[in-house]
C-alpha cells in the first residue's frame, strides 16, 4: 500500500523556521493533490496548505504569507516551509494526499502518521 512518511518536525522558537517533508512510498500510478493539515489539542483539524500536481496551491488564512508548500513530483514528495513561527502554530501536522496506488482502482485519500511541531520560548 502507499504510505506517507513525514519528517522535519520538532522544536522551534517564536520567529523561527522549520521545514517538513512528506514522501509517498510504494508503487504509485499518480498523485493528484498533496497537502498539510494540523490539529492542536482540543481543536479540529484544519487546512494548512494544499498543492495540486502542477504546484498551484491554497493556504489556510492563519498561515498565508508565512508558510510555503512545494512539491517534487519526481520523488513523490511535498514540503512545507514554515517561517515566522508562532506559539499558535503548535500542533500535530499531518500530510495528506490523493494518490493512486498500483493495487487501487482509483485515487484514494490517505494520511501520514503526523509529526509534532512545537513553538515555544
Amino acid at each position: 500500500q502507499v504510505q506517507l512518511v513525514e519528517s522535519g518536525g520538532g522544536l522551534a522558537q517564536p520567529g523561527g523556521s522549520l521545514e517538513l517533508s512528506c514522501a509517498a512510498s510504494g508503487t504509485i500510478i499518480g498523485i493528484n493533490t498533496m497537502g498539510w493539515y494540523r490539529q492542536a489539542p482540543g481543536k479540529s483539524r484544519e487546512l494548512v496548505a494544499v498543492a495540486d500536481h502542477s504546484g498551484r496551491s491554497n493556504y489556510g488564512n492563519s498561515v498565508k504569507g508565512r508558510f510555503t508548500i512545494s512539491r517534487d513530483n519526481r520523488e513523490n514528495t511535498a514540503y512545507l516551509r514554515m517561517t515566522s513561527l508562532q506559539p499558535e502554530d503548535t500542533a500535530v501536522y499531518y500530510c495528506n494526499a490523493n494518490v493512486w496506488g498500483r493495487q487501487s482502482s482509483g485515487y484514494e485519500n490517505i494520511w501520514g502518521q503526523g509529526t509534532q511541531v512545537t513553538v515555544s520560548s
